[in-house]
């Protein structure tokens, strides 16, 4: 289906969003700002993948 080919992309999305931010806040030196640009970039892909979920079952 090719709600599931989407729905995979976006899981690979939010996989790689935690490892930024993972790898970003391993520095010492972190940004509180860049981090928190991808926390919201993470939650908005997650809500995104929920809704897709949802309208599919």
């Amino acid at each position: 289906m090719m709600m599931d080919g989407h729905i995979q992309e976006l899981n690979d999305k939010h996989k790689q969003l935690e490892e930024q931010i993972e790898a970003e806040m391993a520095n010492p030196d972190w940004d509180e700002v860049r981090v928190a640009a991808l926390k919201k970039e993470k939650l908005r892909i997650k809500d995104e993948m929920e809704r897709l979920r949802s309208s599919v079952h």
